[in-house]
């Protein structure tokens, strides 16, 4: 326990600690010491809560004997207790008692510090709740007694609910609060579906006055419904029907910031959240939306106004502040955490908390605020949220202002536990200043106008001499047609621009924009594809408001538009995939991906937000790599994660919609098997999931029970396999997760799509060629029970245990050969296929993992490079080779993924400059005789050099651990071998 704050009228507190002294030794617990010091709180600093310790001294007794939890759970007891047939004057009468002892167990609980902040909103929370349920409870009964309401059971199926909204809803109740009420009613579930209406606005008055009506006991809490929907115009109660219907197509930004914080707190619980499911959609938009940063700005200015602007200045008074609504107050720390959860919590559903210093935490953590705005903007909260209830105790009155006198501000500092008013005065500036600069970051910044060099004039029909001389300068190579495309934007050419809204952003953001794309090796090039990325776009405002809120995302969009054509034409087809440049980095969207699908209402928002999540993440990581910010591993380990991820989280939703439909196989399981590129953890742009399904069921499970019909088990698995499959590659809004490649199971193409385990075990025992035991050195068990996955495992292990031995060298040297002959390179950028190039790395890795691990099972290892390593250190590989080969690896695996970034799959040698410049950035670390700098001039020629000293490298070795191979165009004689 703490020092309560010091009594700021000494003689009102001692009269309160008199007034307990003569009530004899009842009492004796707030005699001296500790109880005297918040006697005297109580007393000399709130005329209200002296007047209650004196009226329930028996409850601050309690208190002192059984702490403050103890006594709070007395305090709201007896509402329990009031019998069903009691009649609302009983219950009435309990709830203002419930309110007065609670009121005053919380305040004397805040000023002996045995309770933080957090505490004490809980448990104004907590006594709102129960007072509610009480109340609804009692008024259900009643309808249902006249014949309005069918008969309940704890409120369900009554057809009324109430939901908690605003602080309430987010459980962090202010200490003289009114409660956020919005009542909702489902006509279906009333006896008359055409008196639905009338019956819920009775219950809605009743339920007013009951909370709100004042006797000698008091009153229990002041109720608000005005945040229903469309409040001004709707009766007390709406429809849940209607309410849906306003909120899919007339619902405001600030209605969603309101939705956030609402949860049902009385009458049909289950109804309320059913409600609160539909509209999730509207609460939480799929998309970034930073078009709504205006809108609700717009607000807080409203409240500026009508408040007189008071501390609007860069000086703030602090006598006469509104600490909730004035200048760098509570209701900027709720707006700026309200604003950034509606942006980033459709993406990511662990940001979406309703309390304030809940979402505060979860926005820092997830690197979508800075951590130290963040500390700071919490600290400011907590202390402002303090002086607001002290403010609120004087006299139970919902004020949130200081006072304007100085003897009314010397109270709420000594109150608020100063020593002085000029010190209470230099923290509350100090906190008030702090949350406006953050605040003022977030919605204040306002864009620079000015142009580079000169003047851009665009509303005009014809050229500006100025404009076209300007752009000409700035890099532009056909100025005239850049100003006529500008031109055609701000005219409506483009679906994009045709609202005013959208022409007035183009406006404010033109000067940076043509900056952006100036900088780009081929500006018109670039700027053309943007052009084409407006022209799919049905609208512009959230795009441009985007990049106005965000420069450096525009600086990102001109480089990717500017030097890869690839992802330009992704972009123009998923505009959504810029949100994932705004995640936070290579990673972000795999991390959200679990609970986006998690939070699904239904199998399909379940695909659609994966399908999302992963258009948003693969072009994320393809932007860090095609910039140089993530190398061809870290990309390569982040696109695997991604499909990880999606994999992980799909699996139990397919299964779960699948089982819905044919039971499930008792005791029965199925794993996802990642091969190739996906197993070894290095995706490259573009690849696609080569995939193994493998189940396992007891032997004496024939059949699925459980739905409403019923399979064989194989059907079952292979039915369950299809719709997985179906998942992954099946297209939607945001185009398809995925392409599968599933050749790589038993049996190719002509094996069942899920393959039991016994099977899979037998066939690579019996029946596996040479290069399907290869290409299980990648197999990689990602998904399904672990106890499955570790069977796949150690069945892989044995398996290549089994055939291990030096065959298989001289087979991965011969399907080479005939690689060599049957699939020769598409052209001189194909470093996978051309002679040295990455699939020759491949092989001697697999190979010689194949070869030894009977007797060295520790060299198997999915990823190439740490085979590699791991060869090395079996001393089955001289060091030096393997790291020449993990070199050449990571070289051929850097060209390949710039070149499917920028230009695809090139059939010449000449490269567009953009993409050149590109690609020697990537393989700068790898070329001897240039530095790492992408300044430098563009020489393909020394890359080319590089490229044929590294294939001379790779083949040398190749021949070395795994046999010569034939000379490109062998003779006869060779060729006849090689075929045979």
């Amino acid at each position: 326990m703490k020092r309560p704050p010091d009594p700021f009228d000494p003689k009102a507190a001692e009269r309160l600690i008199a007034s307990f002294a003569e009530r004899g030794a009842a009492e004796r617990a707030y005699a001296t010491g500790e109880g005297q010091a918040l006697l005297a709180a109580l007393g000399g600093n709130s005329p209200f809560l002296s007047d209650l310790a004196l009226r329930e001294a028996q409850t601050l007794l309690r208190m002192a004997e059984r702490g403050p939890d103890a006594a709070f759970a007395t305090a709201l007891d007896p509402i329990g207790r009031v019998l069903p047939d009691a009649g609302r004057a009983q219950l009435g009468a309990a709830l203002r008692r419930a309110k007065r002892q609670g009121a005053l167990i919380v305040a004397a609980a805040d000023l002996a510090g045995l309770w933080g902040l957090d505490q004490v909103t809980e448990a104004l929370s907590r006594l709102a709740d129960t007072t509610l349920e009480a109340a609804t409870s009692q008024l259900l009964r009643e309808g249902a007694a006249r014949g309005d309401l069918r008969p309940a059971r704890n409120g369900r199926g009554a057809g009324i609910t109430v939901l908690g909204m605003g602080k309430l809803g987010a459980r962090e109740l202010n200490y003289s609060s009114d409660v956020d009420l919005m009542i909702l009613f489902d006509p279906e579930a009333m006896p008359e579906a055409d008196r639905a209406q009338s019956t819920a606005v009775r219950f809605a008055r009743d339920l007013v006055k009951l909370m709100e009506e004042r006797t000698e006991e008091g009153y229990v809490f002041r109720t608000d419904l005005r945040l229903r929907p469309d409040g001004a115009a709707q009766p007390l109660a709406v429809s849940i029907p209607a309410s849906v219907s306003y909120y899919g197509s007339m619902g405001q930004n600030w209605e969603r910031a309101a939705m956030t914080k609402a949860r049902p707190v009385a009458g049909d619980k289950v109804l309320g959240q059913s409600f609160l499911d539909e509209i999730r959609p509207f609460v939480w938009r799929r998309h970034l939306d930073f078009a709504m940063i205006a809108d609700i700005h717009s607000i807080k200015r409203q409240i500026h106004a009508t408040h007189g602007h008071r501390g609007a200045g860069t000086e703030i008074a602090v006598a006469g502040h509104d600490v909730k609504l004035g200048r760098g107050g509570i209701r900027e720390i709720e707006f700026t955490v309200q604003v950034l959860e509606l942006i980033w919590g459709g993406r990511d559903p662990s940001l979406r908390d309703p309390t304030t210093l809940g979402a505060l935490a979860a926005l820092a953590g997830a690197g979508r605020l800075d951590r130290r705005a963040a500390a700071d903007l919490a600290d400011a909260y907590t202390f402002l949220r303090t002086v607001e209830h002290r403010l609120q105790m004087v006299a139970d009155r919902q004020t949130h202002r200081l006072p304007e006198d100085e003897d009314g501000l010397r109270r709420i500092a000594a109150f608020s536990g100063f020593s002085s008013l000029d010190a209470f005065s230099a923290a509350l500036t100090a906190c008030f200043n702090r949350v406006a600069h953050h605040y003022g970051r977030l919605f204040e910044s306002a864009p620079d106008l000015s142009g580079e060099g000169g003047n851009l004039v665009f509303t005009g029909t014809e050229d500006d001499p100025e404009t076209t001389r300007t752009l000409r300068e700035m890099g532009f190579t056909n100025p005239a047609g850049i100003s006529a495309l500008i031109r055609g934007w701000h005219h409506g050419h483009r679906r994009a621009t045709r609202s005013e809204r959208a022409r007035e952003l183009l406006t404010l953001l033109m000067p940076t924009l043509l900056a952006a794309f100036a900088r780009q090796r081929e500006p018109d090039a670039a700027l053309a594809r943007f052009d084409t990325l407006l022209e799919k776009l049905p609208t512009g405002v959230q795009l441009l408001s985007l990049f106005l809120r965000n420069p450096h995302l525009l600086e990102r969009v001109a480089g990717i538009l500017g030097a890869a054509p690839a992802l330009a034409d992704h972009l123009a087809r998923h505009p959504s995939a810029l949100e994932g440049l705004l995640a936070g980095g290579a990673g972000s969207a795999a991390a959200a991906l679990p609970a986006l699908v998690g939070a699904a209402r239904h199998y399909e928002e379940a695909l659609e937000g994966a399908r999302r999540l992963v258009t948003e993440g693969r072009f994320e990581i393809d932007a860090d790599a095609l910039e140089g910010l993530i190398d061809a591993d870290t990309a390569g380990q982040a696109r695997s994660e991604l499909a990880d991820a999606a994999i992980g989280a799909l699996l139990p939703e397919v299964l779960r919609e699948f089982s819905a439909r044919y039971g499930r196989i008792r005791g029965g399981s199925m794993a996802v098997v990642a091969m190739g590129k996906l197993g070894g953890r290095e995706m490259q742009p573009g690849s696609d999931l080569d995939l193994i399904l493998i189940y396992d069921h007891p032997p004496g499970v024939q059949d699925s029970s459980g739905g409403p019909r019923s399979l064989p088990a194989p059907t079952w698995f292979a039915r369950l396999a299809a719709q997985f499959i179906a998942a992954i590659t099946a297209p939607g809004a945001e185009g398809k997760l995925y392409e599968v490649d599933m050749r790589l199971r038993p049996s190719g193409n002509k094996g069942p799509m899920a393959t039991g385990l016994a099977g899979f075990e037998r066939y690579h025992a019996e029946g596996a060629w040479s290069w399907e035991r290869m290409a299980l050195t990648r197999a990689r068990p990602l998904a399904g029970p672990p106890a499955l996955r570790r069977h796949i495992a150690a069945a892989v292990r044995h398996a290549l245990a089994l055939h291990a031995g030096p065959k298989v060298l001289s087979d991965a040297r011969d399907m080479r050969a005939r690689m060599l002959r049957d699939l020769p390179p598409e052209g001189p950028w194909d470093v996978k296929a051309m002679r040295g190039g990455l699939v020759e790395v491949e092989f001697i890795a697999q190979a010689l993992q194949c070869a030894h691990a009977a007797s060295h099972p520790r060299i198997l290892a999915t990823t190439t490079r740490e085979a590699l390593a791991r060869l090395a250190k079996a001393r089955l590989l001289p060091p030096e080779d393997a790291a020449a080969l993990i070199r050449a690896d990571r070289f051929w695996r850097s060209i390949q993924a710039m070149l499917r970034l920028t230009v695809g799959r090139p059939r010449t040698e000449a490269l567009p400059a953009a993409a050149g410049t590109a690609l020697l950035r990537a393989c700068a670390p790898f070329m001897t005789d240039r530095a790492a700098d992408s300044a430098a001039p563009v020489d393909l020629g020394a890359l080319r050099a590089e490229m044929q000293g590294t294939a001379e490298t790779v083949r040398t070795l190749f021949e070395r651990h795994l046999g010569s191979l034939p000379p490109p165009g062998g003779g006869a004689a060779q060729r006849e071998r090689i075929a045979t």
